[in-house]
């Protein structure tokens, strides 16, 4: 096994397995800051992990969307677990639209807990929000391993 499939290991045995994942994720607002130039706007959500991707449910018309959709690089961070990087976003759009069966049964698995209580799936602005991770970096053993990782070409970098 390569240090990149190292690295995916890694994040697949800390952020897959239908676990509740915190992360934050860092997009760019539409209006700049006062000295004229972009600024990032982060905020904390819950993910569910798969093959290099997490998947998100939130407001289709929310700003996090509306900046991806302006830009959609999105830096991401797993709380607590020493793994950061950066992603595209994709809106997968409505819930319950059909093409999206397979993942809206596996996010509401892994957010059972609240899903309900926090989602108006009737309401089509209820949408799917996809990370697909290019590239991450991982610290492990606070630094004492570090795997730089390149998902795009699939090797360590």
């Amino acid at each position: 096994m390569n240090r990149f499939e190292e690295g995916v290991e890694l994040i697949e045995s800390t952020c897959g397995n239908n676990k509740d994942n915190v992360i934050s994720i860092s997009t760019m607002e539409l209006e700049p800051s006062s000295n004229g130039k972009p600024y990032a706007k982060i905020r904390e959500v819950d993910a569910h992990y798969e093959d290099g991707v997490f998947y998100i449910t939130t407001y289709g018309l929310s700003n996090k969307m509306k900046q991806i959709v302006n830009n959609n690089v999105v830096s991401f961070s797993v709380c607590f677990e020493g793994i950061t990087g950066i992603g595209i976003g994709e809106n997968l759009g409505w819930v319950l639209d059909p093409k999206n069966a397979d993942i809206r049964a596996k996010v509401r698995k892994t957010f059972a807990d609240w899903y309900d209580a926090a989602n108006n799936e009737q309401d089509e602005n209820c949408v799917i929000l996809a990370i697909h991770i290019t590239r991450a970096t991982i610290f492990k053993d606070h630094g004492a391993t570090v795997y730089n990782l390149d998902f795009e070409n699939k090797k360590e970098i």
